[in-house]
């Protein structure tokens, strides 16, 4: 398997991931009926399971697996707090007000994700 072309597909998962959880988002802060739509909610399933198997292929290809790469178990830490975070963004937050803070503590958790990545290193200060 060809390491770039995996690389730069688990690239394209992770912008469709963000940039759908953005809109869906933006759907929860103005109250849009659009999250209620089936391929709404089945849609992030289909993505997120091709990011994460792209990101468990590049993992084995590569050699680098969370708790040896520090940077990496700062990327993984990031995503279950990410999911966290969407989850009651998009769905478990009781309030509209829970559900924003949720969503844009969730959208800083991304660019962290984002720029650990790019940066391999587990804490960009810059």
């Amino acid at each position: 398997m060809d390491y770039f072309a995996l690389k730069h597909f688990h690239m394209t998962c992770a912008a469709l991931s963000g940039g759908f959880f953005l809109l869906r988002g933006g759907w929860m802060l103005r109250g849009s009926t659009m999250l209620q739509r089936a391929w709404v909610k089945r849609l992030p399933h289909v993505i997120d399971t091709a990011l994460l198997a792209s990101a468990v292929f590049l993992a084995v290809i590569s050699a680098q697996y969370p708790l040896a790469q520090p940077w990496l178990t700062a990327k993984v830490g990031a995503l279950l707090l990410y999911i966290v975070l969407g989850s009651i963004a998009l769905k478990r937050g009781r309030t509209r007000t829970l559900r924003a803070l949720a969503f844009g503590a969730a959208i800083l958790v991304f660019a962290y994700i984002v720029a650990v990545a790019v940066t391999k290193q587990p804490l960009v200060l810059s």
